[in-house]
């Protein structure tokens, strides 16, 4: 299984390929930034040019990625994913797996929506069709339905995932009875206490 890092690297790739493909194959400086875009990622990061540099160089040996060495008036090397090739992708399959790979397990709603620019779905159940066949081939898998979630979420199976978090509104009210009735209970052991106390001294009058 990839890492983190170059599930970002390759999703991010996938993504640019289709959103700017003037500015494709992307070089050094525009990859770290993809990386480390605000928006449409999940979860944030902020990587350096060394780091992003390892990780190509890792995709490279693997076979996922290769170089594009200046030409044509180019002055620098960029980088291009060979993901598709490698894995057999076709064009649906690899627009869900670069919004998965940048923004984390999601509902097939929001992957519809999030798929747009990189590939037309005519309907939910086109999406779950292409969701089913990444699963099938290993690459994606749907997860079990999480405390406060309404809809069933889908997550992609090719490199490791950040920490999911429960929503805040789900922790916290639990958190927070549980922290009330800790301090009920120190307190009326604490009654208890003062009340034996208490007791002994009106004894001893």
């Amino acid at each position: 299984m990839l890492s983190i890092i170059e599930g970002r690297v390759l999703g991010c790739l996938l993504e640019k390929e289709r959103t700017v493909p003037d500015q494709y194959p992307l070089t050094l400086n525009a990859l770290v930034s993809a990386c480390n875009q605000s928006t449409s990622r999940d979860p944030l990061m902020h990587l350096d040019e060394h780091e992003v540099q390892a990780v190509v160089s890792n995709l490279k040996s693997l076979g996922l990625l290769r170089f594009v060495h200046p030409s044509h008036g180019r002055s620098v090397t960029r980088f291009r994913q060979v993901v598709d090739e490698a894995w057999d992708l076709d064009a649906p399959s690899a627009a869900l797996l670069a919004v998965l790979l940048v923004r984390g397990p999601q509902t097939v709603a929001e992957l519809r929506s999030r798929t747009e620019r990189l590939h037309p779905f005519e309907s939910h159940d086109e999406v779950e069709a292409e969701l089913r066949s990444l699963a099938a081939a290993g690459r994606a898998r749907l997860l079990d339905r999480q405390p406060g979630q309404k809809e069933l979420r889908w997550q992609q199976l090719v490199a490791e995932e950040a920490e999911q978090r429960l929503p805040a509104a789900v922790v916290e009210p639990q958190a927070v009875a549980g922290s009330m009735a800790d301090r009920v209970a120190q307190l009326e052991s604490r009654v208890a206490r003062l009340e034996a106390a208490l007791a002994d001294l009106i004894d001893d009058d």
